[in-house]
C-alpha cells in the first residue's frame, strides 16, 4: 500500500515537471482534494474556481480522482448543457487526467459517473486568444452556461396565484357578472351590488 502511494506521488511530481517544462501553467481542478460531486455548501465550486483563473493558451488542467469511482470527459457545449455522456470528445479514467488548453474558446468537462454531472460535477473553462481577448460566446455556449433547469413540479402542484386547478367563481359573483353583461345603467349597478351583498351573507 505504501509503495503504491509513493509511486503515485512520484508520478504526479513527474507530471508536474513535464507540464512545467512546456511553459504553460497547470491548475488542479477546483483546488479540491479530488474531482467529485461538489459539497452542498459549495454547489458552484467549479464555476467559481474557473472564473477566478485567467487561463492562457498552453495551460493545462489536472483532474485528480479515484479511478475506480470516477472519470472525466471533455464534451461539446450541447452535451454539457444536457449532461450527456453519449459521445465525448475525449474520455480519461486513469485518476490523474490532464487536459491541455490548446484552442481558444470554451472547453467543457463532465464526470462520466452516472448522475454526477446533474449534481454539479462539471466544469467549463474559457481560454482567450494569444493576445488575451476572449471569443464571443456562441448560442450553444450560452445554452451550456445557463443554470441547470429545475425539476418538474410534483403532481398536484397548484399555483398560489391561480388557486386550485378547476376552481370557479361563486354563483353569486357569476350572477352579478351576468347582470352587468346583460345591460348597463342604474339597473345593472343595483343588481351588481345586490349580488355581491348576498354573496357576502352566504360566505
Amino acid at each position: 500500500m505504501r509503495g503504491g502511494r509513493e509511486s503515485a506521488m512520484a508520478a504526479a511530481a513527474l507530471l508536474l515537471l513535464l507540464i512545467g517544462s512546456c511553459g504553460g501553467a497547470m491548475y488542479k481542478v477546483g483546488d479540491l482534494d479530488a474531482w467529485g460531486i461538489p459539497p452542498s455548501s459549495k454547489p458552484d465550486v467549479y464555476s467559481r474556481w474557473s472564473k477566478s483563473i485567467h487561463f492562457a493558451l498552453g495551460d493545462s488542467i489536472w483532474f485528480l480522482y479515484p479511478p475506480s469511482q470516477d472519470s472525466v470527459m471533455q464534451v461539446t457545449a450541447t452535451a454539457f448543457a444536457t449532461c450527456s455522456a453519449a459521445a465525448p470528445v475525449m474520455k480519461l479514467d486513469d485518476g490523474n487526467s490532464v487536459f491541455n488548453l490548446t484552442t481558444p474558446g470554451r472547453a467543457y468537462y463532465i464526470s462520466a459517473a452516472p448522475g454526477h454531472c446533474r449534481k454539479g460535477q462539471r466544469l467549463a473553462v474559457d481560454v482567450p486568444l494569444a493576445n488575451g481577448t476572449y471569443l464571443p460566446p456562441t448560442s450553444d455556449d450560452l445554452a451550456a452556461l445557463a443554470p441547470m433547469p429545475p425539476a418538474d413540479p410534483p403532481a398536484g402542484f397548484e399555483s398560489a396565484a391561480l388557486g386550485p386547478a378547476g376552481a370557479h367563481p361563486s354563483s353569486s359573483s357569476a350572477a352579478a357578472a351576468d347582470a352587468v353583461a346583460a345591460g348597463g345603467g342604474a339597473g345593472s349597478l343595483i343588481l351588481l351590488v345586490a349580488g355581491v351583498f348576498f354573496g357576502v351573507l352566504l360566505m
